[in-house]
């Protein structure tokens, strides 16, 4: 389980790079002056002569390129390669010149909402959290909440308005991140939720929304344990259960930007009610609220308690840890059901690795042997390496950090697109 996403970079004083890195073989539609910017930025620093081996092109043109990128204000060279043989001088590297642009990525969640404030290389300049009723709101109340998250993050950074190219959202719900439109959230009194143009009028920025685990997913391709490995999935659980795929080092969303709804795929016919008003969701006996649910039976605590869900669910937990054993069914119930939803993936994908993360991987039932090991049974894997299953269980500024590469992946297309050879 790992603490945060620093990268271990040893005894180099190389600032760490972000993004995938991606093999040299790697298959990328990406105008090359992208690419070449990209493996630069990936990298935290490269010579010219990486650049040429990584993207299979010509000294002459990752000259050329380089060039272009310096002249533009994005690359900078600077002194302190090692040398390859000990002797001549360094190499000249390059790196990403960091305040040539600045974004934020903010994850909405419904007890507090967190953000986080990054440069043009992925570094964290600033972070900010502020409290959000627990409750569901207009567009309107929600644009006023992030208003003042966003001053929070500001302030912490040194920064204006003004000095932002674009921000990122991660939020529950179904997301069309291609229009930016929320189709249905938890957080919304409504459906069909235009919050990207109801963001760029209010702030005058541009907004790159998606759903939460697509972030968290995309933080883990940047920042994380996915940077070198082409294909996984990320699968949440906290007040949803969600789900997050990489395919060939890339973000997978479905055919119409909504696809990948874990949560919502049925394990029980007519079974437990979820929150989306179906039946038989795997969330309706994963999440949060499907564990409060029955925590308040087994609690022996009155519907009308004003305990949170959180709080519950601790307690659940500390019961089960002490023998109770109506608590102890509740989490292994929940773990059965939840090696159902991991073979199903498996079946489906196929991934190099499955990252299980989100606030509920505090509760180890979820994650114990006879849940990885019912997973196993339940998938087709005879003769087979069993897919590999980490635990990751980040705080929530992470899944704000993971809205930041929303946002850095939309800022470097279109500073990108800018520049001419």
């Amino acid at each position: 389980m790992y603490d945060d996403l620093t990268e271990q970079t040893g005894e180099s004083d190389a600032p760490p790079g972000c993004g995938p890195l991606l093999p040299a073989d790697a298959k990328d539609s990406k105008p090359l002056r992208q690419q070449v910017f990209e493996h630069v930025r990936a990298a935290g620093r490269a010579a010219r002569m990486d650049v040429t081996r990584a993207l299979n092109i010509s000294a002459g043109s990752a000259t050329t390129l380089t060039a272009d990128l310096i002249a533009a204000g994005f690359l900078r060279e600077v002194d302190g390669l090692p040398r390859e043989s000990g002797r001549g001088r360094p190499p000249v590297a390059l790196e990403v010149v960091t305040d040539a642009r600045f974004v934020i990525g903010i994850k909405l969640s419904d007890e507090i909402h967190t953000a986080v404030l990054t440069d043009f290389a992925g570094h964290v300049v600033g972070e900010a959290t502020s409290p959000a009723p627990p409750t569901r709101k207009s567009v309107e109340a929600l644009l006023e909440e992030i208003d003042i998250l966003m001053d929070l993050v500001l302030r912490s950074a040194g920064k204006a308005l003004a000095d932002i190219s674009a921000v990122g959202i991660g939020m529950s719900g179904t997301v069309d991140h291609g229009t930016g439109h929320i189709a249905w959230s938890p957080l919304f009194n409504d459906p069909d939720i235009d919050l990207r143009t109801a963001f760029q009028d209010r702030f005058g920025i541009p907004l790159h929304v998606d759903n939460d685990t697509n972030v968290l997913t995309l933080a883990e391709l940047w920042f994380g344990a996915g940077r070198s490995i082409p294909d996984f999935a990320v699968v949440t659980i906290e007040n949803g259960v969600g789900m997050g795929l990489v395919l060939d080092n890339r973000l997978f969303r479905g055919a119409r930007g909504m696809g990948l709804e874990l949560g919502h795929t049925k394990v029980q016919l007519d079974g437990a009610l979820c929150r989306c008003g179906q039946r038989g969701c795997l969330e309706a006996y994963l999440a949060d609220y499907a564990l409060a649910r029955e925590a308040a039976t087994a609690l022996h605590r009155h519907p009308r308690n004003q305990q949170s869900p959180n709080a519950m669910l601790d307690d659940l937990f500390t019961q089960a840890k002490s023998g109770n054993e109506a608590a102890r069914t509740i989490f292994r119930r929940a773990g059965r059901y939840l090696s159902v939803g991991l073979a199903n993936v498996i079946q489906l994908f196929d991934p190099g690795l499955i990252i299980l993360s989100g606030e509920r991987m505090q509760y180890d039932y979820l994650y114990a042997d006879e849940v990885l090991s019912e997973m196993q049974k339940l998938t087709l894997s005879d003769g087979r390496t069993p897919c590999n299953v980490e635990i990751h269980a980040w705080g929530s500024m992470i899944w704000a950090r993971g809205a930041t590469a929303l946002a850095l992946e939309a800022v470097t297309e279109a500073a990108l697109g800018e520049v001419r050879a």
